[in-house]
């Protein structure tokens, strides 16, 4: 059963009062103290090694000490004598730092209704559950020392404080130390928590061997690592993966605009239409649309296949693909998560570039091959009418398709082009905003993974402002923005080695891949587009 400290959420007050010694202090009176009510009895174990418990008396609700159940009022006592020498000198001596009532703790009288100790208890159990406090000091004889780290103090780890953040002093190499901490955790308590290794928050310098100071977060397994898919995850993946294809059939009929029926133009192009024409007319063109909707879904699907090769060397599970339907590039891609916790950061860089990748080498492959079949004689029976303005959205794509097609065929106001250039166009687009660095997207884990994450901070704040002005991806950048505020917008999950570096290439591949993606996603200006003679610009 989980439990969770009611401390977590708010700052609970308990009447407490304290009583002074009194002469006849029968026995009965110490064996009350078992019947404290829970929350009494966890300020208890909190107190317990420090303080005189005997004076504390417990009114949780009405006064009494168990419920609703009332008690007989107590015989009447002697009045109260002054206490004596020995009990005003073991007074004097009290440490100014102990204080009679711990903090938060309110004078005496104020007591709780049972439908607010429900409520401590009910908050209690929702929540996840806790480190064994004797298990914690088990791990702290055994694993923590001189030889491998020096423990000095210890904080809540975890998003609701449900684990131990262990800080200390570093002993050996880092990597080395813990390696060893794991070994002796498994030794110690079987497979029942996992260990991670981060940064130490608020550390006031480096460490003396060398890179960040790191301490050891401790949690429970069922608690840190991801739950199984279920059954509604597969359905709602199914689901998406067919609106998926349906989107990218959509986006075939759409290539070919200028073969369709004038009054289904008119519907999807005009504003102000609003009788909707037959829709049995469209098709005759869907035959003719499979094949652009196999090339867009094949680069989505090639994307995560080189997600799960990455993965599956690394015994990293990652969970079934949520596909995300879009009828102007006919998919934004996939939500992938980890089902497993990374055991490093150059895993997880690993795992984030390999599917963008994958999807970026077949992407460019068909959109260069189908330049070459565009400027093909032979090939003009396949070839379809789109407006040159197609080409001015993208720095990247538009130069090269400039370089490819020449300053006459697409200094016009329709180039006739191979339905594979507008497959690689959407796939290359859909790869870039993908790696954009921000969040959990491919491009956020890549950067958290190779820079950290408070450099994914400064990265995700540049991009959100570069999407919110429409600075790139024109004018998908506003759904776009939204879909990441939505799905994508929290970071990943630290790994269990979380401080370890990934090396310099890790570090160059994912700035390279960052700045392809700005060059892609960065619309042609006006000017730059008429000099270079990428379609006809009528005003500045």
């Amino acid at each position: 059963m989980a439990t969770l400290p009611s401390s977590s959420f708010l700052n609970l007050n308990f009447g407490f009062r304290t009583l002074l010694p009194r002469r006849g202090f029968s026995q009965g009176r110490v064996r009350g103290l078992n019947n404290l009510c829970f929350l009494c009895k966890k300020k208890r174990e909190i107190w317990g090694s420090n303080r005189r418990l005997d004076r504390i008396k417990c009114f949780s609700i009405n006064g009494n000490d168990e419920g609703d159940e009332k008690r007989p009022a107590p015989a009447q006592e002697e009045p109260e004598q002054r206490p004596g020498g020995d009990d005003l000198k073991s007074e004097r001596n009290t440490p100014a730092s102990v204080s009679p009532r711990p903090p938060g703790i309110p004078s005496e009288g104020q007591t709780f209704s049972s439908f607010q100790i429900d409520s401590f208890k009910l908050m209690e159990l929702l929540g996840p559950e806790k480190v064994d406090p004797s298990d914690v000091k088990l791990i702290k004889d055994k694993l923590f020392g001189y030889a491998t780290f020096w423990l000095t103090r210890e904080e809540p780890f975890g998003d609701l404080g449900e684990g131990i953040l262990f800080l200390g002093n570093l002993r050996g190499k880092k990597e080395e130390v813990f390696a060893k901490l794991q070994r002796l955790l498994t030794e110690v308590t079987g497979n029942k928590y996992n260990l991670f290794m981060v940064e130490e928050p608020n550390s006031e310098g480096p460490d003396p061997r060398g890179g960040p100071r790191v301490s050891f977060g401790l949690l429970r397994k069922e608690v840190s690592e991801p739950g199984p898919t279920t059954l509604w995850q597969y359905v709602i993946a199914l689901l998406l993966f067919v609106l998926t294809i349906g989107s990218c059939v959509e986006l075939g009929i759409a290539s070919q605009l200028t073969s369709l029926p004038p009054e289904m133009v008119k519907y999807f192009t005009d504003p102000n239409a609003t009788q909707p024409p037959d829709m049995q007319l469209l098709f005759p063109f869907v035959e003719t649309a499979l094949p652009l909707a196999y090339g867009v879904l094949g680069v989505q699907l090639f994307h995560e296949v080189g997600h799960f090769l990455a993965a599956f060397p690394k015994k990293v599970k990652l969970s079934i693909p949520y596909f995300i339907p879009n009828i102007t590039l006919g998919s934004f891609g996939a939500i992938t998560q980890f089902k497993s916790i990374l055991p490093d950061r150059r895993t997880m860089v690993d795992i984030s570039m390999a599917g963008p990748l994958a999807g970026a080498v077949l992407s460019f492959s068909m959109f260069f091959v189908g330049l070459l079949l565009s400027s093909n004689p032979v090939a003009a029976g396949d070839l379809v009418q789109v407006p040159s303005m197609l080409f001015q959205g993208s720095l990247l794509l538009g130069l090269i398709s400039r370089a490819t097609l020449g300053y006459t065929a697409m200094h016009a106001a329709t180039v006739s082009i191979h339905p594979l250039v507008i497959a690689g166009w959407c796939g290359l687009t859909t790869s870039a905003f993908n790696m954009l660095p921000v969040g959990c997207l491919d491009g956020g884990r890549a950067i958290q993974g190779a820079f950290g994450k408070n450099a994914l901070f400064g990265f995700g704040l540049t991009t959100y402002s570069l999407l919110g002005f429409g600075v790139l991806g024109g004018p998908l950048s506003l759904p776009w923005g939204l879909y990441v505020l939505i799905c994508q917008r929290t970071p990943e999950k630290p790994c269990l080695n979380d401080v370890s570096e990934v090396g310099g290439w890790r570090r160059t591949a994912v700035t390279i891949a960052v700045f392809l993606v700005v060059l892609t996603l960065l619309p042609l200006w006006d000017e730059l587009a008429e000099e270079l003679g990428v379609g006809l610009v009528t005003s500045f």
